[in-house]
């Protein structure tokens, strides 16, 4: 059967083919809808995580107890769970263990546009990156047979423009799910202390060789040769965007990011008169290309900055590729900025903040959207939960100067999220800040998704949730 999903669904159904037995995840744009689909399986425990850490702990708490599990993030959701990614690399697996990174290039809806395959070189662990739908699917079970067969953490990289395109899926029957089994006790792999590290350090180099070995055979890193003045290495959504400007030129698509295959850039080098690296973001390909001694062009010629469409590769080529081309250039079209929703509960504290003249330290959410005209309301925002740091920070830094004038503004999710050892700060170290609770009952950025101050589950479950006057009371009480 043949169906019409977009990215996330199709990683979805991936993971629910693949045999998925733990699913968790935080909301978190261009990634949301994954465990959204995910949890509309039978068989499949999913849940909204507190925040991305712990989504990658349980999904790691699974895999160690030999059962499949899947995490899924946001692009900066992976710097909040690169604490367990860095040591579990070390550890390992028992079941299998993949990690959905999406990448936000242009920043349609993020604080920044890191390119988090250099995660996977850093934490030493293996990345692949589909270009459609059909791929997210297949790359998924393609990953946990990886990380089974190499025992480590896969990554599957996608971006926006992955996660959110649709194209047509071949759907498959799921794989029988295992008994589970025995729980088994093995400190030496799973109790990172330094004497157990020690040993399991040797075991990651000797992976990465495996790897890439592996890597000179997967069949997703395929050569199509054509016209061979040109030859173009991309993977992901840029394969798609030169397909797209270029069809006629040779091409190296990488279904698997990293480790590279060496010796098979080698050999496409050697059959092209001209090399090029199509990718957004960093130059992570054009570097390692040049260190195997290959004279490649990447980024003298295309931007390190936001999406390459294919009208942006054409114009990094010359005037030699645009010559029979006609204008294709859109008419001007006003600029609509984002803005908070008509209603919005939050609008008359924005306002009243803005009237008292006070500084607000911001944080990650739709009500960052007050920092624009008319309410210019909000003056920090760096990352999820730092509203409360940056006003405890203005109040040690200038003491009796900011008491009344500074105030944290954060929403329940984020707070849920990395806001509550912001608050424990304040309380431990005697700060005087004043501390604004946006309570919505919901994650209202990413599209309304539940969280442990709702009181219900991702399958609509009730149960526990949080009281924010008891939480605070130990904050109050120091005051």
């Amino acid at each position: 059967m043949k169906v019409i999903l977009s990215g996330n669904e199709a990683i979805a159904r991936g993971a629910y083919e693949a045999g998925v037995v733990v699913a968790t995840a935080y909301p978190g744009t261009p990634s949301t809808e994954i465990i959204e689909n995910v949890a509309r399986y039978e068989g499949i425990y999913a849940e909204w995580s507190p925040n991305e850490k712990v989504a990658l702990e349980v999904a790691t708490g699974a895999a160690i107890g030999g059962c499949r599990a899947l995490a899924a993030m946001k692009h900066v959701g992976v710097n909040v769970a690169a604490d367990p990614l860095f040591t579990v690399s070390y550890t390992g697996i028992k079941g299998g263990l993949v990690i959905v990174t999406a990448d936000d290039p242009e920043m349609h809806s993020s604080q920044n546009e890191q390119d988090n395959r250099n995660y996977a070189k850093f934490a030493k662990v293996p990345m692949l990156e589909p270009a459609d739908s059909q791929e997210a699917k297949d790359f998924i079970k393609q990953a946990f047979e990886l990380s089974e067969r190499f025992d480590t953490p896969v990554f599957v990289r996608t971006t926006t423009r992955i996660s959110h395109s649709k194209s047509v899926v071949e759907m498959s029957e799921p794989h029988e799910r295992p008994p589970k089994p025995a729980l088994a006790k093995q400190p030496e792999k799973y109790v990172m202390v330094p004497a157990h590290a020690r040993k399991r350090h040797p075991l990651v180099e000797q992976r990465i060789k495996d790897l890439e070995a592996f890597a000179e055979e997967f069949p997703e890193n395929r050569m199509e040769i054509q016209d061979t003045s040109v030859g173009i290495i991309a993977s992901g959504t840029c394969y798609q965007y030169a397909k797209e400007a270029f069809p006629g030129y040779s091409f190296l698509k990488l279904g698997m990011v990293y480790p590279l295959p060496k010796n098979k850039i080698k050999e496409f080098a050697r059959k092209v008169k001209k090399l090029y690296a199509f990718e957004e973001l960093d130059p992570f390909f054009e570097e390692q290309v040049r260190a195997l001694g290959i004279e490649i062009l990447g980024k003298e010629v295309f931007l390190c900055a936001g999406n390459l469409i294919p009208a942006l590769l054409s114009r990094g080529f010359g005037d030699q590729w645009n010559r029979n081309k006609k204008d294709e250039s859109l008419p001007y079209l006003p600029s609509r900025p984002p803005t908070m929703c008509p209603g919005c509960p939050h609008r008359g504290l924005f306002y009243a903040l803005n009237k008292l003249k006070v500084f607000v330290a911001g944080d990650i959410g739709c009500y960052t959207l007050a920092c624009l005209p008319p309410l210019k309301a909000v003056d920090t925002c760096i990352c999820m939960g730092a509203s409360i740091g940056h006003a405890m920070g203005l109040d040690k830094a200038l003491g009796s100067e900011a008491l009344g004038k500074v105030v944290a503004v954060i929403g329940d999710s984020t707070f849920l999220h990395s806001g509550i050892t912001g608050l424990l700060d304040v309380a431990y170290n005697r700060g005087a800040c004043t501390i604004i609770i946006l309570d919505n009952w919901t994650t209202a950025m990413t599209g309304r998704q539940d969280h442990p101050g709702t009181g219900m589950t991702i399958k609509g479950d009730t149960t526990s949730k949080v009281d924010y006057v008891k939480l605070a009371k130990r904050w109050a009480s120091s005051r």
